[in-house]
């Protein structure tokens, strides 16, 4: 039985993974692919800053502003923004503790910056990170980039820069694991959703 294949209908029905959609060599060139491509909507990586939203966007803004630094022979500033205080549905999860931000010690005015995420779902996350964004300056335009954009949106928001569509049913949950925070790279299907928004932001 190969990776992608379904596992015991056993499994299945305890919420285990269905299938796997990105491996750690895909995984790589997806992000390769959106630094790339960030680096030519912004015209090279001047006043670029790229801000993780926690807990696996921060550590893939990590490995995207690696990338733009190795191709432009530069050190673009990170952060992380934490957004658990301007979400939406706070009150109906109050269990949600807030994470550390760290924002770069450089003025966001005048920057582009681009948000990152692993998987674009609802959108509401993003509309949480704009507004959390604000407080800490007025940059001259945000960007968005997504590991995984499973679709249905509820907001009219949108991913610049997507690793991969991929087509989900809404029960379904998207898992992202990375080797920083789960020991493996890997994008899975799992059999059903867990928490408010089956995995994604």
């Amino acid at each position: 039985m190969n990776s992608t294949s379904l596992r015991s209908s056993s499994e299945a029905k305890k919420g285990a993974v269905l299938r796997r959609v990105l491996e750690g060599a895909e995984m790589a060139r997806a992000l390769t692919r959106i630094a790339h491509e960030i680096i030519e909507s912004n015209k090279g990586s001047k006043d670029l800053i790229i801000v993780g939203i926690p807990t696996r966007g921060a550590v893939l803004a990590e490995r995207i502003a690696s990338s733009i630094n190795r191709i432009e022979q530069t050190t673009v500033p990170v952060g992380v923004l934490d957004v658990t205080m301007y979400r939406d549905d706070l009150g109906s999860q109050p269990t949600l503790a807030p994470k550390p931000t760290a924002m770069p010690d450089v003025s966001l005015d005048g920057k582009t910056v681009v948000l990152v995420d692993d998987v674009l779902f609802s959108g509401r996350t993003v509309r949480a990170a704009l507004d959390a964004l604000g407080d800490h300056g007025r940059p001259a335009a945000v960007r968005l980039a997504a590991l995984v954009d499973r679709g249905h949106r509820e907001l009219p928001i949108r991913a610049d820069f997507i690793g991969k569509n991929l087509p989900s049913a809404k029960h379904e949950r998207i898992q992202v694991r990375l080797a920083e925070t789960d020991g493996v790279d890997e994008v899975t299907i799992d059999g059903d959703s867990q928490g408010a928004d089956g995995r994604g932001a």
